[in-house]
């Protein structure tokens, strides 16, 4: 099944890319050459490098951060707000379809 993700970046460029079920939104960015997500660690949640925001009318859907995540997005080079998550702890599902992403202005 194929899902729809449009990333946002700071400066309002736009990137719809298409992903199945199961694959995370860090995974899906970087496959896509997405400016703006590097994800250094690969998805191990090592790093701060898949930093986002959810758009704030999926934040219901996508639900809250995983166990340390919000250890590890105090490190990371932008500012945290209530919507940051690590694109790497979310994994695509049908309830995401169409799920927007916006990005920070660094990672690094």
């Amino acid at each position: 099944m194929t899902m729809k993700i449009t990333f946002i970046a700071a400066d309002g460029t736009v990137t719809p890319v298409e992903v199945t079920a199961g694959e995370s939104i860090m995974r899906a960015a970087v496959q896509n050459d997405v400016d703006g997500v590097i994800g250094e660690c690969g998805g191990s949640m090592m790093c701060a490098t898949c930093h986002c925001y959810v758009d704030d009318a999926w934040t219901d859907a996508v639900g809250p951060q995983e166990d340390g995540e919000s250890d590890l997005l105090d490190c990371a080079a932008s500012e945290v707000r209530a919507s940051s998550r690590l694109s790497c702890q979310i994994k695509m599902r049908p309830e995401l379809d169409g799920v927007v992403i916006h990005l920070p202005e660094s990672q690094l």
